[in-house]
């Protein structure tokens, strides 16, 4: 074979075995907040269009979906069928080079809950992660219209809290939730959190008949983890707050939580009448993503999502 050809022939076959070689996609060169949430929409765009070439990945990115190595293309690449419409929340950190964002898209005509953390570096995208919630149910969808207006509201430059802090309020939730103690955060008195769009804290629904006694989902977030209600977790691991935006005081998490099983009762506390809580789950992980909304030194809102995977399995990193 003639040398011309020969070397031709060995670019294209190496093009043919990095799919992230060789593409036209524009490099990312994002310095503003809102750059970075562009690049998560056109990236959507890029899912529903299966269309990976769309984006500048580094050659040598990693991409994980539901703690699971992936190659780019597979996965939401393929089955992603519709882009995210009114439930949206982006947390853009130019200073990371990340942004976290959650938002309710379609997966083969059917809605899933989305958890996505970009990094950026040398403008391509050298990791992608995605958290996918599926068969989300008519309560969770019926919160999951609309993202709840105080996570995009602004904080006046002058209240502003430095990143570092930020970062750090998020870091101490996790503690709190592994050592059922509501008081290791600080977290308001109108902390309300959501998890696959279902209110779990904080609730201001009606009490039923129907309503679970104790109600602890009306509960607020320090004294609901104090209870010892949530004992059934045995640890919270690979914990990762990797984007925060001070400009609307939110911080992105990652985490992975393991669930044993081994007892099924817990013992509660400061709830008058009640003193242990029954869980006769198999053993699970759930991996998970929070966005938190943290002002004044203390967190207020959170929403939390997640899926289930066999106990202790590996994080795909």
């Amino acid at each position: 074979m003639h040398k011309k050809n020969l070397l031709a022939a060995m670019l294209l076959a190496v093009v043919a075995l990095s799919p992230t070689l060789g593409r036209t996609a524009s490099l990312i060169n994002c310095k503003t907040r809102a750059c970075y949430e562009r690049l998560v929409d056109d990236y959507l765009a890029a899912l529903v269009a299966h269309d990976a070439s769309r984006i500048a990945f580094a050659a040598d990115a990693r991409f994980v979906e539901n703690i699971k190595a992936t190659k780019i293309g597979d996965g939401l690449w393929k089955s992603a069928s519709a882009l995210p419409t009114s439930f949206k929340i982006y947390v853009p950190d130019p200073i990371s080079g990340q942004v976290g964002f959650m938002g309710v898209m379609q997966e083969a005509g059917k809605p899933i809950l989305l958890g996505l953390r970009l990094q950026v570096f040398e403008g391509h995208v050298i990791q992608a992660e995605h958290v996918i919630a599926r068969d989300l149910n008519a309560e969770s969808l019926a919160n999951l219209q609309t993202a709840r207006p105080i996570f995009a509201k602004v904080t006046p430059a002058s209240m502003r809290m430095p990143r570092y802090a930020i970062k750090g309020i998020a870091y101490s939730y996790y503690d709190a939730l592994d050592f059922n103690d509501g008081e290791l955060a600080p977290m308001g008195r109108d902390c309300e959190r959501h998890e696959n769009g279902r209110q779990s804290s904080g609730s201001r629904a009606p009490v039923t008949a129907k309503t679970p006694q104790p109600n602890y989902s009306a509960m607020d977030c320090t004294r609901q983890f104090s209870t010892g209600m949530m004992g059934y977790i045995d640890n919270i691991d690979n914990i990762r707050v990797l984007a925060v935006d001070p400009v609307t005081g939110l911080a992105f998490g990652l985490s992975h939580f393991h669930h044993s099983m081994k007892n099924h009762l817990f013992p509660i506390r400061g709830v008058p009448g009640v003193t242990q809580r029954e869980v006769n789950n198999q053993p699970f992980d759930l991996p998970a993503a929070h966005i938190f909304k943290i002002s004044d030194g203390k967190i207020h809102q959170i929403e939390a999502m997640g899926f289930l995977a066999p106990y202790n399995s590996p994080s795909g990193w």
